[in-house]
């Protein structure tokens, strides 16, 4: 007789009605990574390699080295961010380059010296108009994570229920 295969069910659908979704600032920089072992060994990452200060992405090994004890005060794990600023993309006016995280359900008051979280502009019950809305706000006003930065790149739409991101971009 045959061995059955490993079965895998179909996932579970979220409902759509009253779906939760944090709206945060789509910052335009380098995606990056931290990588905190729980022995306290430190790894840093781009979109799709681990890199050191000497195979670097725009300086973000050399700066978690350089800092490398506040960086540890994340704690155990993955903390994935975008490390923006000077030199980088649009550069958002910037003398330096900061890493800012994506996981908005962190407290604020327990990010180490140094790293902050990307801005976040709305969490409640999804409208669709808040899309233009919060599109509108940045065009207008500009970025949140860099005041009088008047050309934001967009939004992105946290759906907590199915844990998937989208990204709308200003002017496209």
């Amino acid at each position: 007789m045959n061995e059955l295969p490993e079965f895998v069910s179909w996932p579970k659908i979220p409902r759509w009605e009253n779906d939760h979704v944090i709206i945060t600032e789509k910052l335009d920089g380098t995606n990056a990574q931290i990588l905190i072992t729980p022995f306290g060994e430190v790894f840093t990452g781009s979109r799709n390699q681990w890199i050191t200060p000497e195979k670097d992405n725009y300086g973000f090994a050399r700066w978690v080295q350089e800092n490398i004890d506040e960086v540890r005060k994340l704690g155990h794990g993955r903390h994935y961010g975008e490390w923006y600023g000077q030199g980088i993309q649009r550069t958002y006016n910037l003398p330096t380059k900061r890493f800012a995280l994506f996981n908005t359900f962190r407290p604020p008051e327990t990010l180490p010296e140094g790293i902050e979280i990307v801005p976040i502009l709305y969490q409640g019950i999804f409208q669709e108009e808040l899309i233009n809305e919060y599109c509108l706000e940045l065009i207008n006003k500009g970025s949140r994570a860099s005041p009088n930065f008047m050309n934001p790149e967009g939004i992105c739409i946290y759906w907590k229920q199915s844990k998937r991101i989208h990204k709308c971009i200003i002017n496209k």
